[in-house]
């Protein structure tokens, strides 16, 4: 529907839209994949959704349910009837608790005679860190001048064929190919806040990938057992009340009994933090005595730096162009796992194992021809 309206659009309206669909994917919070799925899981009926659950999800769950047709989710896991949300108060109070934790501690220490220790140590030190991260800078600078994937001779898009690029793009940034068709990034503030969103989604991807494939691998090579062992599965075993216990160790689980919807909101609540945090800036962390000499996208420091791997700043920069590239893959990766789980009903890990064992019979053709 997005592409039809854009079709009839004039090129400003066209630039308009798609700027407010990238703020909304950057902005948003977007509750993981296997809630997702299982909210539209095709054989689950309506009275098996909680009152709670209703009311938290409202029409959003109503709207969802069409898309199952076309999904044509293929599964032989039959869901009872229990409700999602089951967790005693207790359970979700501590929950919620947990997830106050961060900002209580940052704001205690910040305010005790540590904090303030910790603060007066920094004042002592920050001019002279301040310095070191200018002449990083620098150096990062001349750097990308030297790299040949920044700058006007980098690697494009289109690699030898012609084509008039835009000319606001300049390789300031890595993994800038010249790739801007519908011009989103012509404003300079804009293509800095779509940079950020790239760089915060790219991580989550390929953080996201790993959990989606190591589960299944462990699995299947009989490491670990799991409850669900398959990504867009755990969401139907938490619609139908199980427990799902980490690295299959009965017992060992956080929220693991709770209802879908509870970790739901717990997501959502986890997740402030880290946002609140990376819409303050990296100055954030100062009341606790910790100067980063980065900038929002790469803090450094011995949090974020640990292994110091940007103590040379021309393989630093090449290591941003190979994070960007990365994480475009793991971004293109979960399209594939979505529609794998679509068409097949499988994880991806065993979706490669049959396309092995028979890639004649078991491709994206002969799916294609059989749903």
């Amino acid at each position: 529907m997005v592409f039809a309206i854009l079709a009839i659009e004039k090129k400003k309206k066209e630039k308009t839209i798609l700027k407010l669909v990238f703020d909304a994917f950057g902005l948003m919070i977007i509750p993981s994949p296997e809630i997702v799925m299982a909210l539209i899981q095709p054989h689950t009926p309506a009275s098996s959704i909680s009152s709670s659950s209703a009311s938290f999800y409202g029409t959003y769950l109503q709207q969802l349910r069409p898309l199952t047709t076309t999904l044509n989710l293929r599964s032989n896991h039959s869901i009872s009837h229990r409700s999602t949300c089951r967790a005693s108060w207790q359970e979700l109070a501590g929950v919620l608790i947990f997830s106050a934790v961060p900002f209580t501690a940052v704001k205690a220490i910040a305010n005790s005679p540590l904090g303030e220790s910790l603060q007066r140590q920094l004042e002592k030190k920050k001019k002279s860190a301040v310095a070191n991260s200018s002449k990083f800078k620098a150096l990062a600078e001349e750097a990308r001048k030297d790299s040949s994937w920044y700058g006007e001779e980098r690697p494009r898009w289109l690699g030898p064929l012609p084509y008039d690029y835009p000319k606001y793009l300049t390789g300031e940034l890595p993994g800038d190919y010249g790739f801007d068709i519908a011009g989103l990034s012509e404003d300079p503030v804009a293509f800095q806040k779509y940079f950020n969103f790239e760089i915060l989604h790219a991580r989550w991807a390929m953080l996201a990938s790993l959990g989606a494939l190591v589960p299944e691998i462990l699995d299947i090579f009989g490491a670990f057992h799991f409850t669900e062992p398959i990504w867009w599965r755990v969401g139907y075993s938490k619609l139908k009340g199980d427990t799902l216990d980490y690295l299959g160790i009965p017992g060992l689980h956080l929220a693991g009994s709770q209802g879908v919807i509870v970790i739901a909101i717990c997501q959502a609540i986890l997740m402030v933090g880290p946002e609140y945090a990376r819409y303050c800036g990296i100055e954030a962390l100062e009341p606790l005595g910790i100067y980063l000499p980065g900038d929002i996208n790469y803090p450094g420091g011995v949090l974020f730096d640990p292994l110091n791997l940007s103590k040379d700043a021309a393989a630093f920069e090449e290591l941003k162009v190979k994070e960007i590239k990365n994480g475009r893959l793991a971004m293109v990766a979960w399209l594939g796992f979505y529609s794998q789980a679509a068409l097949t009903g499988k994880g991806p890990v065993q979706n490669l194992l049959d396309h092995i064992a028979d890639p004649f019979h078991n491709n994206f053709l002969s799916l294609l021809n059989s749903s």
